[in-house]
């Protein structure tokens, strides 16, 4: 299906008619960015940049009064909807597409004015779930990697099963799945374009939540946000000027999209990266060890993803690296873990972790803290310090053996676009160089660690017990009388 469109010269009378007000900026395109808002005419005191009538910000609470409007989207909410605030926003979305694009007949909603503020939005977005396979590629070697193949299969996964719950549902079946001809009124395409807009545009309101809110979402994002946004006594949403900034004629507002997300994170939601971001930092997937008897046990009591979270502060260089789930790789039986099937109240049965006889079950990601009151904790540390370093080790040296992958002859090359070659190598440059800080970083650690008295007398004991052993094998062997 193809999404409508109109030109953003048209966007002030929709705006006029549906009682948003921007008396003092304007929507117009800016370069290199696509839709801004610019300052356009004189400010005035105590009067809002931008205000936006609550009827028309778009989240959980809309969609459940629209659901009441409409019975044919109320099933289709009741079928596969009161997931989460995305899906059922997604769904909005979805039918609002299908209305616009004047594709289907079938009485599948009511229009209101997001019916034609969806024309207004692009219709494609830089974030990567809407690159090609070949784009994707681009991301060998980054953190983006497994995220963003983790998103495509979920993504998928979830649209087929919206479409299968629908099936049943006379008025959306026709819409959800394919005509003889391969097309359908919504696609496996538009349900990643709208989570790409959702993502990219949603907001959290002070008192509404997850919310999409129309023209606001046009503002772009800046480290040095000149407007910031926020609910008054109406539960408008209004756009206010920072009282720490001005504003010029003509000169770009903007608002912050968070001031410590990483580039992954930027480029994961936003489709770019923020050069003046003063935090970098990157999270990579842990697997447990594969000859750890107590593997399975561990994830499902962790319940959390394993991960190893790594950052940098520009400012002051200082150096972090976090990840619960290495603690509890590194503890094992002979140290004081144990897993015990029990009975509940209830006459269920739970899994309970113990550490040294006692129920640790809630605090399975404080393993860090656990640990420091027993006696070879900093063998255990050096464990964990072990673990992390070799997984950053592992992936520098797949990002540093991915650099050059532009140039390689994967795919055809010359239709991967240049905004998607910029961004990967830039994202990996950030990110390498990260890896490279922390992983010196935790080298000194490592040796600090090995020069510790009670890793020293173990590993000492290790290879005395080792010696004996070789000595036990010796002595058994037969004399040789040649």
């Amino acid at each position: 299906m193809a999404q409508p469109g109109l030109p953003i010269e048209a966007l002030p009378a929709w705006a006029l008619l549906n009682g948003i007000t921007f008396p003092h900026v304007k929507v117009t395109n800016i370069e290199g960015k696509g839709f801004g808002v610019v300052r356009d005419g004189e400010l005035q005191p105590e009067v809002p940049l931008m205000t936006v009538p609550n009827s028309l910000v778009l989240n959980v609470q809309a969609v459940d009064e629209y659901a009441k409007e409409d019975k044919n989207f109320k099933q289709l909410l009741g079928a596969v909807g009161h997931h989460s605030a995305r899906r059922d926003i997604l769904l909005f979305l979805l039918v609002q597409l299908v209305l616009a694009s004047k594709t289907h007949q079938a009485p599948v909603g009511v229009s209101n004015p997001w019916t034609e503020y969806i024309k207004f939005l692009p219709k494609t977005v830089l974030v990567p779930t809407l690159w090609t396979e070949d784009e994707r590629l681009l991301l060998r070697g980054t953190s983006l990697e497994s995220a963003v193949n983790a998103k495509m299969t979920a993504i998928t996964a979830e649209f087929d099963a919206v479409r299968e719950a629908a099936s049943s549902l006379p008025s959306w079946n026709d819409v959800l799945w394919p005509y003889e001809d391969g097309n359908s009124s919504a696609s496996l395409r538009s349900w990643i374009l709208l989570d790409a807009l959702y993502r990219s545009r949603v907001l959290e309101l002070p008192k509404s939540g997850e919310s999409m809110v129309p023209c606001i979402d046009m503002i772009n994002h800046s480290t040095r946000a000149s407007a910031y946004y926020d609910e008054n006594a109406k539960d408008e949403v209004v756009l206010l000027p920072r009282p720490d900034s001005s504003i010029s004629p003509g000169e770009e507002v903007t608002i912050s999209y968070g001031d410590a997300k990483p580039a992954a994170e930027m480029l994961f939601s936003y489709g770019f990266i923020d050069p003046e971001a003063t935090v970098e930092s990157l999270v990579l997937p842990l697997e447990p060890f594969e000859d750890d008897p107590l593997a399975k046990a561990k994830l499902f009591a962790f319940k959390d993803l394993p991960k190893v979270l790594v950052a940098r502060d520009k400012g002051s260089s200082a150096v972090s690296w976090n990840s619960p789930f290495a603690y509890l790789m590194c503890v094992n039986e002979e140290d004081g873990l144990d897993f015990r099937v029990l009975q509940d109240s209830v006459g269920g049965r739970q899994l309970r972790v113990f550490w040294r006889e006692e129920d640790v079950t809630d605090r399975i990601g404080d393993f860090e803290t656990l640990i420091q009151n027993y006696e070879v904790s900093t063998l255990i540390k050096l464990r964990v310090v072990t673990v992390v370093q070799e997984r950053l080790q592992q992936q520098l040296e797949r990002a540093q053996s991915s650099a050059d992958l532009a140039s390689l002859p994967i795919g055809d090359v010359d239709l991967m676009r240049d905004e998607c070659r910029q961004a990967a190598s830039l994202l990996r440059s950030i990110e390498t160089d990260l890896l490279k800080v922390v992983i010196d970083d935790l080298e000194k650690e490592r040796r600090m660690l090995l020069a510790d008295e009670n890793v020293v007398a173990y590993l000492g004991s290790m290879e005395t017990a080792e010696a004996d052993l070789v000595g036990e094998e010796a002595s058994n062997e037969p004399d040789d009388f040649s």
